[in-house]
């Protein structure tokens, strides 16, 4: 069963284009990363967001926990970024 998160979508979506990072903030498994890896991208791949234009990495994983530094995050994301 997949639990609606409408009204969370919604202020994403809203907020989307205005140039400011988007934090989400919550008691653990209460589904920060299902809204983000699941329903907001679902969102940008069905609005002509291509797959390869999403950088997907979560931080808690052992295999990214380098990324957790901010400068080795900034730098993956710049070689990440064609344009």
């Amino acid at each position: 069963m997949e639990i609606k998160r409408d009204d969370d979508i919604d202020a994403l979506i809203r907020k989307k284009d205005n140039g400011r990072v988007k934090i989400i903030t919550g008691v653990r498994r209460c589904g920060k990363s299902y809204l983000l890896f699941h329903l907001y991208q679902r969102y940008l791949l069905d609005h002509g967001i291509q797959e390869h234009q999403i950088i997907h990495m979560p931080l808690d994983e052992i295999v990214n926990i380098r990324y957790r530094n901010p400068f080795e995050l900034n730098d993956f994301i710049e070689a990440k970024i064609a344009d």
